[in-house]
């Protein structure tokens, strides 16, 4: 089912949504490896795609995942979208279906560790070089662009730094020079931005983290449309990195509530920002809703919301960070982000452990530097929690 309005709270709750012959409210889980047909023609017609169906799970083909892409495609604006097994997944076929040996891939800013260590290892000994380029260096993006340039990636706001970034400037550089724009959105979820709607062709989440949103999930979800797509779909299948229908369904349900969540762990994030930004012992916060943050009125002009995600550096060396990081309470030591949950990590020891020294520190990734997912608690009891283990 497919609402008469727009809104986004509307689209969570009943996009994508198709009623069963028992009339269930939502779409069940279908947990079917394989579809029967009641003849040769009907099958062949599915197979050839003259009529919608479903017919082997492997290829995507199940009620149960069909319905949460549809109203993952809502949420983003976009005519299609396809899950994954992991947020990897949905990153390492994106850039599989578009990029073959000798094919040149430029990385614009900071990125996760693994999409990190994707492109700049294994892609690189499947004869695809990367180029990465600091999110200071746009004067230099169009150079970097090469006729064997596939398409442009990035991150916003990025990982662990919250650098946020141009999508539409970035977008127009890339298609001028003949690349994709391929945009990380998991920071921002559809609730704090829509890529798309920026002038990037494809958009990426971990649905792990923000779309999932209660720990209990592991996914990828990649978004654009049909034409864009139909590669990496084809990528997925035979690779057979498709989402389980039961993942499928227990995303369909977190999703119900994305916007109520987003929305309080923005509003956390405001108030933990603005608490450390006042601390003594903290030399520096990461932070697109605070208004001396380098981005912040880039952020004001592509964002709804400046998102749940913080990072700030302590007044000390690893061991001292590491100190403070282990004497919190209530949020929870763990290397993941966007759960219900408070959680926090030095990136040192987690998401960027596997970058060089010499690489961490180009990038701005210092032994102080602390990375806090803001979920649904109480802001004063974050604060307290935070101010104790600093104390």
């Amino acid at each position: 089912m497919q609402p008469s309005t727009s809104g986004l709270s509307t689209l969570c709750v009943h996009g994508g949504e198709t009623r069963d012959a028992e009339g269930a409210l939502t779409t069940p889980l279908y947990d079917q490896s394989t579809f029967g047909f009641p003849s040769t023609q009907a099958l062949l017609d599915t197979i050839d795609q003259r009529t919608p169906g479903n017919l082997y799970t492997r290829y995507g083909m199940n009620p149960t995942i069909h319905a949460v892409e549809r109203k993952l495609a809502l949420l983003e604006g976009a005519e299609s979208a396809l899950v994954f097994g992991a947020g990897i997944a949905a990153i390492s076929t994106t850039l599989l279906a578009y990029c073959k040996s000798g094919d040149h891939i430029v990385c614009f800013g900071d990125v996760y560790g693994g999409t990190f260590e994707l492109l700049g290892s294994n892609l690189r000994d499947l004869g695809i070089q990367t180029t990465f380029l600091l999110s200071s260096e746009f004067d230099r993006l169009g150079a970097a662009i090469t006729p064997r340039t596939r398409l442009v990636y990035f991150e916003t706001p990025t990982n662990p730094n919250m650098e946020v970034m141009d999508i539409a400037a970035i977008s127009e550089v890339a298609h001028a020079h003949g690349a994709l724009s391929v945009v990380d959105s998991t920071f921002g979820s559809p609730v704090n931005q829509q890529p798309l709607t920026l002038g990037a062709d494809i958009v990426i989440h971990s649905a792990t983290k923000y779309l999932g949103g209660h720990s209990d999930l592991t996914g990828g979800a990649v978004m654009g449309s049909n034409a864009h797509l139909a590669p990496i779909a084809e990528w997925r299948k035979n690779l057979g990195l498709i989402m389980a229908p039961q993942v499928a369904f227990l995303l369909a349900r977190s999703l119900r509530t994305l916007t109520v969540r987003v929305r309080q762990q923005n509003a956390n994030a405001q108030a933990v920002a603005e608490f450390l930004a006042e601390h003594p012992r903290i030399k520096q916060v990461n932070y697109p809703g605070l208004t001396d943050f380098p981005t912040h009125a880039l952020a004001r002009k592509q964002m709804h919301g400046f998102g749940g995600m913080l990072s700030f550096v302590v007044d000390g060396d690893a061991k001292a960070t590491a100190a403070v990081v282990d004497r919190l309470k209530l949020i929870a030591l763990a290397p993941s982000l966007g759960g219900v949950e408070s959680l926090v990590t030095q990136p040192v020891t987690t998401s960027h452990h596997g970058l060089s020294p010499e690489e961490r520190a180009r990038r701005g990734i210092s032994d102080g530097l602390v990375r806090l997912s803001c979920g649904l608690e109480d802001a004063a009891d974050l604060v307290a929690d935070l101010t104790q283990a600093l104390r």
